[in-house]
């Protein structure tokens, strides 16, 4: 008997694997905000200090945000009724922060190259969050229709 058979989870399939990708890649994130703020402010490759003087606490707190959503993405990676909830919240929040960023750089409050130093921590995720949420809402009023 296989895993998937024993336990009655399905295994991760292409949009989980690149949910679990993100996930990992978020949740280090966060481990890094909040085990060595100054470090990742520093150091992050995405020209964090243009944004305003460092503040650890609120380094920390954001860290927490993207734990939560870290945990979420990984959660979502495995099929079943709570991927699009959890891919949803994640997408939310990767699109405020992705806002609030074409926000900075339209009002000049940072550099021009932001654009692109945005590009595949900011701006990606959250146009690839927002597909894999409307492909798992699709699947989810599918699934409820045959019901």
């Amino acid at each position: 008997m296989t895993g998937s058979a024993t336990t009655g989870r399905q295994p991760v399939d292409a949009p989980g694997f690149v949910l679990l990708v993100f996930g990992g890649l978020t949740l280090a994130n966060a481990a890094w905000m909040l085990v060595a703020p100054e470090a990742w402010y520093q150091h992050l490759p995405a020209g964090v200090p243009d944004f305003g003087p460092f503040n650890p606490h609120f380094v920390r707190d954001i860290g927490c945000a993207f734990a939560t959503v870290g945990i979420a993405l990984v959660w979502a990676a495995r099929p079943g009724s709570h991927r699009y909830a959890a891919t949803a919240v994640a997408a939310l929040f990767f699109v405020a922060h992705a806002l609030l960023h074409v926000f900075d750089t339209l009002r000049g409050a940072v550099d021009a190259t932001h654009w692109l130093l945005d590009l595949p921590g900011v701006y990606l995720p959250a146009v690839v969050l927002v597909v894999l949420a409307r492909r798992f809402a699709r699947q989810t009023e599918n699934e409820e229709g045959t019901r």
